[in-house]
């Protein structure tokens, strides 16, 4: 009677086993484990088709928050941004350790930074002390970049959501499936372009499959895209906080 007993607890325990374990086991009577249940199935598509949804899906949003690193002209770029289709709001910091914020609402920029950015002098000259009472004028202030101003241009590309983006997710070489993996603890499959040397870039495999992180050909930056879709209201700054910079500061002082 001991036998018999014992030989359902073993069955039991045996059958309890193999429904909690995460991996498929071969002795559990089950096959592999199906790597796109419950996931959004473009996983099962080929690189290209994957590639062209996670575009599609980014050019629907209006929003999305972008960290990360961009080279651009052989400068480099730490970017802290959160854009909509009408403008962002956020930190950009240069090689050189220049660091200042943008804030663009519609066609209106400003740009605030600290005194020693507004110090700086072209060709890497010593401010003298003219220069360095202007800029301290400037500290903890949103100056408004004129359209006219040549800044104006280069400042608008980081704080422009669909430019910024179309240049992100620019790749260049034969499209291949990569790894699955996981960003911020979302699954995701990366997609390669030469081999990797043309860039690349994992999209979510759960919801909308949403870019979630970019690697740029050549080296030139990894950026990583997250909160899409998800609203913010952009404010102009107070007149109290802002200058003007087209009326008050000459091209010789804004330092950038």
């Amino acid at each position: 009677m001991t036998g018999r007993a014992r030989a359902p607890r073993s069955a039991a325990l045996l059958a309890l086993f193999c429904v909690g374990a995460s991996t498929a086991l071969s002795g559990c009577g089950g096959g592999g484990e199906d790597p796109d249940e419950g996931t959004n199935g473009v996983g099962k598509l080929s690189a290209t088709k994957i590639e062209r949804k996670a575009k599609t899906a980014a050019e629907r949003a209006k929003a999305v928050r972008v960290s990360g690193n961009v080279v651009s002209k052989g400068q480099t770029y730490r970017l802290k941004m959160r854009l909509t289709s009408n403008g962002g709001v956020g930190e950009v910091s240069a090689e050189g350790g220049s660091t200042f914020q943008l804030l663009r609402t519609g066609r209106d920029l400003f740009l605030k930074a600290g005194t020693g950015f507004w110090a700086r002098q072209e060709g890497g000259k010593k401010p003298g002390k003219s220069d360095i009472a202007a800029a301290g004028k400037l500290k903890g202030k949103y100056v408004k970049v004129p359209e006219r101003d040549p800044a104006y241009k280069q400042l608008t590309v980081f704080t422009e959501m669909s430019t910024l983006l179309d240049g992100l997710l620019t790749m260049e070489g034969k499209r291949e499936t990569g790894e699955r993996s996981t960003v911020a603890g979302t699954r995701t499959i990366r997609v390669t372009a030469g081999k990797g040397r043309g860039g690349t870039v994992d999209v979510s495999l759960e919801g909308t499959p949403y870019p979630l992180r970019l690697r740029r050909a050549g080296g030139a930056g990894t950026v990583q895209l997250s909160d899409w879709n998800d609203g913010f209201a952009l404010h102009a700054p107070k007149k109290a906080d802002t200058v003007d910079y087209g009326k008050k500061i000459s091209p010789e002082q804004h330092g950038g």
